[in-house]
């Protein structure tokens, strides 16, 4: 049985790119038309694309929330650090000045590599902070 013939009438962009789809190997206008109604009757059947867009953005979501809950934990962490080292430190002596500095940048050397070993490894401040927030949640 034959197909049913239909006219249309379309704009000159649309009809120019129907000819230009229509060039390729394979592809007749027909086939083209048929598959746009297709997906204008049955809206449906593009759910499967935005499913997908959708799971990633909420996985996106869900990463997002994870970062910004990271950050404020930093932030209030030298926050209650700092307040506290400025309350509880003398100041230094000006002749004592040089060898404190000599020493604090050890300390601060020996602290970077520290964080970085640690950063490198799972089981860091972060991950036993949010062991913790799962056990009290």
């Amino acid at each position: 049985m034959s197909k049913p013939r239909v006219n249309l009438r379309l704009s000159h962009k649309l009809h120019a790119e129907l000819e230009r789809r229509a060039r390729e190997p394979g592809v007749t206008k027909t086939d083209i038309v048929e598959e746009a109604l297709s997906r204008f009757f049955d809206p449906e059947s593009n759910l499967v694309l935005e499913e997908r867009l959708l799971r990633r953005m909420d996985a996106f979501d869900r990463r997002q929330g994870e970062i910004e809950r990271d950050t404020a934990l930093c932030l209030e962490t030298i926050a209650h650090f700092v307040f506290y080292w400025l309350t509880r430190t003398e100041p230094i002596p000006e002749g004592q000045r040089d060898a404190a500095h000599a020493l604090g940048q050890r300390r601060f050397d020996h602290f970077i590599q520290q964080v970085a070993r640690k950063l490198g490894n799972e089981r860091g401040v972060v991950s036993r902070v949010n062991a913790d927030l799962g056990d009290a949640g």
